[in-house]
């Protein structure tokens, strides 16, 4: 799940090995927001020696939805790995510029597709400079291989599993966004709020401020003891386009809880519902 900068270092040449650099860059906007671009451009200027840039954005959403990032049909999905060099026997490495969400993301899609062997690395791409490690601007490509997909149904859930599961016992909601959008004092999808019942668990703070690595596991647990999702038969998290959310699922599966989903339409897709409920405050 998660791999450490010196075990890269030393296991980068391994032709097992592939390195995928996932970042995704937000662009403000004249009217305040902001947007997203692919970072292509970063990577060109500097990169994990080796590593691959992935299009999360261009290859690996579903373009047929008018939603944004949603998970492609899973066989679409492994074909598009399967060209970028993913599949069997191979050890799959992903970071990013930012807080993990995006390199969060594609791992949960790899697990989604019936990937096990992939790892989110620790740090990332900040963590990566700062201890003065090499880098290259030599683009990494790895040879088209073959991806049978094994699909997890279970790790990916519905508006309708969502609406399915509110106020059920034993399910747990866990809104991955900053604490302003989890109260509706700001936001820019057609509603504010949140889904009713949800708990707060800010995918920022999942991370030191300092090294951004992952926060010791005992450190992680505080961050979500109160929610109960360490306790929750089924706990799904969800965020705007299920990027934060996945760095929220990444953390609970450090923490050895089982039974975890991301809601992919996410509040782009439950906002924009008249008819389903919403929370402030």
């Amino acid at each position: 799940m998660i791999c450490e900068t010196d075990w890269l270092a030393e296991n980068s040449g391994n032709s097992r090995v592939r390195i995928f650099d996932c970042t995704v860059v937000m662009v403000p906007t004249p009217d305040g927001g902001y947007t997203f671009r692919p970072g292509r451009e970063e990577y060109d200027a500097g990169h994990i020696p080796g590593a691959a840039f992935v299009d999360v954005l261009g290859d690996l959403a579903d373009k047929r939805s008018t939603l944004p990032m949603m998970m492609p049909p899973v066989a679409e999905f492994a074909a598009t790995m399967a060209k970028y060099g993913v599949g069997k026997g191979a050890q799959v490495v992903l970071y990013d510029r930012g807080n993990h969400a995006w390199a969060a993301r594609v791992w949960w899609m790899l697990r989604a597709a019936g990937f096990d062997d992939a790892a989110v690395l620790n740090g990332g791409w900040q963590k990566w400079l700062a201890e003065k490690r090499p880098v290259s601007t030599e683009p990494g490509t790895y040879p088209q291989s073959e991806f049978t997909p094994r699909p997890q149904p279970e790790l990916i859930v519905s508006k309708e599993q969502v609406l399915d599961s509110l106020g059920r016992q034993g399910v747990t909601l866990i809104n991955a966004l900053t604490p302003q959008e989890f109260r509706g004092e700001a936001g820019r999808f057609p509603r504010r709020g949140r889904i009713p019942g949800s708990r707060n668990v800010f995918c920022q703070t999942l991370i030191d401020p300092k090294t951004q690595a992952f926060l010791p596991v005992e450190e992680l647990r505080k961050r979500f003891e109160t929610t109960g999702a360490l306790q929750a038969d089924r706990t799904i998290t969800y965020c705007g386009a299920g990027i934060a959310a996945s760095a929220d699922a990444l953390a609970l599966t450090l923490l050895g809880v089982k039974n975890v989903a991301v809601y992919d339409g996410a509040m782009a897709e439950w906002s924009a519902d008249p008819s389903l409920p919403m929370e402030t405050g």
